[in-house]
């Protein structure tokens, strides 16, 4: 293989890091000692509050791991974690996640707990976040209905981002990476992936200063196509952060922007006859910014607020080139073309401590929806108001409940009086914890979903105006067992049911009226359940996770069953999931290994709501090793392979082919084993 890698770059690095979020230091950890001292979350809390008190089930993924992965994007990041899965449409360069056997728009991903703006189902957001700001990721299984509204079905993703040290500092930071596709990999002709950061934040007491710049590029991959054609198509991205700080004593005050600009190559095969090829180009644009303060009136009462605005926009540019590569624009019907999608939200969050027994947290929500294009009928709009309160009571030491209502008004739909939740924690034991959650679910369906309309080449699908929004009902236990927790060693094991019930849930489907065309129609029965366990290992020298899932989905198309068929069973995939960190100290090195099986997916698919069948992607397995070593203060390396199993694309006996959206063929996944080589020197004046 061709030589890899020149590498020069400049970062940051101290022998201990500090995570932080806007409400504080929450663990620390040395390159000698990566044991959390002291895990605490975030999402849904009232609080910060420690991992074990808090009345959810929430997962993390910490700085650590995310920076042992030499990760240039989310989906690297997650790909292993139990229950989620990723699929890939390499028509449009996109991925979409899925949650506990739920995908979409039922997968709330938020930034510092602030909605991120897709144009439709699929989550595009999670891949134009710099990976390069993220300081820890939490996954909350189950619905968040009650204390994020819509998206939260199955689940949210909150992607927490670095805030800086306390005190006084200059901080200066860069990394550069390279990595190749497969086999492919040159560093001069763009083959293989390129990745490029730097950062600067510089801070006192009160304020403090942070900026951001990172380029990935990846040359696409050739895999089994021929002449000008990519398996995966080349994808160039800048992605940009800013913000400033105030930081009070009872009061403090930020200001966050998030830039993505990425452009997405499609390069068309040529005519036999005219030479011609058509070619594409998706350029995406994403301006997000938010505000957010926090009030600390007293020892009681906390008041917090935000507001955020997101532009985003994706752009299609078609152009024909002849065989002296002379390019001009495309003038076929919506070749040319650009969406823009907007976003308004606001939310005001206030908590009060009555007592050490009773606390109570409510809030307002305001989200405003708009849309304009080409391929949009109209200027459509959805908004949303609502309220929504949240108290905890407290039983002795033995039990913690949060029942939750949500009133909401939504401008498009009758969106039901009230949404209720209830979750606790029962602590039967020292060592030993039990959480249960029950959520009431309504979603509203998307601008996409109602007014979209693409047609090109590859996909003919329509928006429809006629649906329904989706109801879900929601139930979910954990018990927790913390089998050790002295200070060097700690041992926990985690096991989970959850049982989702969902009316009218929104999906792809063949036009019943038309079978050439594809648009979203109400799925009248879809329920998931499974099993989950998940087993974690700390010691000084050792971070290690072993953990596995048994997830069933049922679907039924219809009302009627006895005229278009009732599906007649759960359908059960398994995954099984491990990763190991292990430091070796004198020598300032780390070896690192992430697996995951994931079994077989079947799926009930009909082509025109009559006739049912089950259709079948195979299981696969996927790891990644990677390896690092500090040199002096401030230089690390890393390296690795990721998917060292090679898998390139699954088998699938699915005969959806002749659709406008086909499912039928062969499922991509990657582009196979790849080799990295980042190099990280950090810097800091204190």
């Amino acid at each position: 293989m061709r030589s890899i890698f020149t590498l020069v770059c400049l970062v940051i690095c101290t022998a201990s890091v500090c995570a932080q979020t806007e409400e504080g230091v929450i663990e620390e950890k040395t390159a000698e000692n990566p044991i959390q001292l002291m895990e605490m979350v975030v999402t849904g809390q009232s609080e910060p509050q420690s991992l074990r008190n808090s009345v959810y089930q929430v997962r993390t993924i910490d700085s650590e791991r995310i920076r042992m992965r030499g990760a240039t994007n989310l989906q690297t990041v997650l790909n292993t974690e139990l229950g989620i899965r990723f699929s890939n449409d390499l028509t449009l360069g996109t991925s979409d996640i899925q949650l506990m056997g739920m995908s979409g728009r039922n997968v709330k991903i938020l930034l510092d707990g602030i909605p991120m703006v897709d144009r439709g189902s699929t989550r595009e957001s999670l891949g134009q976040i710099d990976i390069n700001s993220i300081e820890r990721i939490e996954i909350v299984e189950g619905p968040m209905s009650v204390m994020y509204g819509t998206d939260a079905l199955a689940g949210v993703i909150n992607i927490i981002t670095k805030k800086g040290h306390s005190g006084s500092n200059l901080i200066l930071s860069a990394r550069m990476q390279e990595e190749t596709a497969g086999k492919e990999y040159n560093a001069f002709d763009k083959k293989g992936i390129h990745n490029q950061s730097l950062a600067l934040t510089w801070q006192n007491q009160r304020l403090q200063f942070s900026g951001n710049v990172s380029r990935n590029n990846f040359g696409g991959w050739q895999g089994k196509s021929v002449g000008r054609e990519k398996d995966w198509m080349p994808k160039e991205q800048m992605l940009y952060t800013a913000g400033a700080r105030y930081q009070g004593s009872r009061w403090n005050i930020w200001y966050r922007f998030n830039g993505a600009d990425e452009t997405i190559r499609y390069f068309g095969k040529r005519n036999i006859y005219t030479q011609i090829a058509g070619d594409k180009d998706y350029t995406s644009k994403r301006w997000f910014h938010q505000v957010q303060s926090e009030l600390k009136v007293n020892e009681k009462l906390n008041l917090n607020g935000v507001l955020s605005y997101t532009d985003y926009s994706r752009r299609t540019l078609s152009t024909n080139v002849d065989a002296n590569d002379r390019r001009t624009l495309s003038l076929e019907p919506g070749s040319q073309d650009k969406s823009i999608f907007t976003t308004t939200f606001l939310r005001g969050t206030a908590f009060y401590k009555v007592s050490n027994a009773f606390s109570i947290m409510s809030g307002i929500d305001f989200s405003d929806n708009g849309s304009s294009g080409a391929r949009i009928s109209g200027t459509p709009g959805i908004a949303e108001y609502a309220v929504f309160i949240a108290p905890e009571i407290k039983v002795g030491d033995v039990l913690r409940l949060t029942p939750g209502l949500r009133f909401l008004k939504n401008s498009v739909y009758d969106a039901p009086p009230a949404i209720p939740s209830l979750n606790g924690k029962l602590t039967i034991s020292k060592t030993l914890d039990f959480r249960f959650g029950y959520a009431r679910g309504f979603r509203s369906p998307a601008l996409r979903e109602l007014y979209f309309d693409f047609v090109d080449a590859s996909h003919s699908i329509h928006g429809n105006t006629n649906l329904k929004a989706e109801y879900s009902n929601s139930f979910n236990s954990f018990l927790a067992w913390q089998a050790a927790t002295r200070p060097h060693f700690r041992l926990t094991s985690t096991l989970g049911g959850f049982y989702n019930i969902f009316n009218d849930l929104i999906d792809l489907a063949l036009d019943p009226q038309n079978a050439s065309r594809t648009t979203y129609l109400n799925v009248h029965l879809f329920k998931t359940t499974g099993f989950t366990i998940d087993n974690k290992l700390f010691t000084k020298h050792i971070q290690a996770s072993l953990g596995g899932s048994y997830i069933g989905r049922y679907n039924q198309f219809s009302a009627d069953p006895e005229l278009y068929g009732e599906l007649p069973q759960f359908q059960w995939s398994p995954e099984i999931n491990a990763y190991l960190l292990y430091t070796f100290t004198k020598i300032r090195a780390g070896v690192n290994l992430f697996y995951k099986y994931s079994g077989k997916r079947p799926n009930y698919e009909s082509a025109d709501l009559i006739n049912v069948n089950l259709a079948e992607t195979e299981g696969f397995h996927t790891a990644d090793l990677t390896v690092n070593k500090s040199f002096g203060k401030y230089v690390n390396l890393l390296a690795g392979a990721r998917n060292l199993f090679n898998v390139t694309t699954l088998n699938n006996t699915s005969t959806d082919t002749g659709g406008a959206h086909s499912t039928g063929g062969a499922v991509p996944m990657s582009y196979g084993r790849s080799w990295f080589l980042g190099l990280n020197i950090q810097w800091s004046k204190n």
